[in-house]
């Protein structure tokens, strides 16, 4: 597990373009047969991506944390990206096709992640936050989510809000999880953008061809710096920063949240003419 510390975004305006990737860009989430972590000291939401091969995985950060087992002080939320799998939880197993999704609870003791068909393996994409309370595990399919159309192919952002980890799928403590599908020829997300200075979060860029490359915009609305990411990678988006971005073809991502409340839409807006 890799470990990234915070940053004040005074600092952020003196960074070069392999500063800023070095410090907020998460490249290697997805290698067959390993876990990939990185741990960022912004709320202390640890993510990352677990591709189980042959042989099934599990996290184990006993060390690392302090604690005796990985969830003995945290929650989890898990989407899985890939081929199809199961995740077992303390001896219950629970079937995770793509894009299906799962919560699990504080207290949580065995994680371990599997892929039914090795050469397409599962991939199982893992936010996870401290909690202070135990709330039940839910399995979440995809089919089941009735989702949140929004946007207009006139302004190229047509899409589609899948909400997981939320209150109206069920209850976390403070972790917020979700998935964003935007429809052929739209390209912007979250574009007026937002800052919430109560909330981090962290996006996941995927369902991207070889070449297709996503800009993602960030720093303070009136200082805004930009990252050009490759299909299944990741930023890291402090609660001073907005976070909004476009691609050379449409795309999907996941956001994940966690920080003072669960209020999806506890946000500051920023007005256009503040850009810059």
């Amino acid at each position: 597990m890799e470990t990234r510390y915070a940053h004040h975004p005074e600092d952020m305006k003196t960074y070069t373009t392999h500063q800023l990737r070095k410090e907020f860009l998460v490249e290697s989430l997805f290698e067959a047969g390993k876990v990939n972590l990185t741990y960022t000291h912004v709320d202390r939401m640890i993510f990352g991506g677990v591709t189980p091969t042959e042989q099934e995985l599990t996290i184990q950060l006993d060390k690392q944390l302090g604690v005796s087992f990985f969830l003995e002080r945290r929650e989890l939320g898990i989407i899985n990206i890939g081929g199809a799998g199961t995740v077992t939880l303390d001896g219950e197993e629970f079937l995770m096709d793509k894009r299906d999704g799962l919560y699990v609870g504080k207290g949580t003791k065995e994680v371990w992640f599997h892929s039914k068909d090795p050469s397409n393996p599962a991939k199982y994409y893992i936010n996870s936050t401290p909690a202070h309370h135990t709330y039940p595990t839910v399995k979440i399919d995809i089919q089941n989510i009735d989702p949140i159309a929004t946007g207009d192919p006139s302004t190229l952002n047509e899409r589609k809000i899948y909400q997981y980890v939320h209150p109206n799928i069920c209850e976390s403590c403070q972790l917020q999880m979700g998935l964003t599908m935007l429809a052929p020829g739209s390209v912007w997300n979250t574009m007026p953008c937002h800052t919430h200075e109560r909330r981090m979060e962290v996006y996941l860029y995927f369902d991207m061809n070889e070449d297709t490359r996503a800009f993602h915009f960030m720093g303070k609305p009136d200082e805004t710096r930009h990252l050009i990411l490759k299909n299944e990678e990741a930023v890291i988006s402090p609660s001073w920063s907005i976070h909004t971005g476009t691609a050379t073809s449409n795309y999907t991502f996941i956001w994940g949240m966690c920080g003072e409340n669960i209020t999806y839409d506890d946000m500051d807006h920023v007005k256009m003419e503040e850009l810059r």
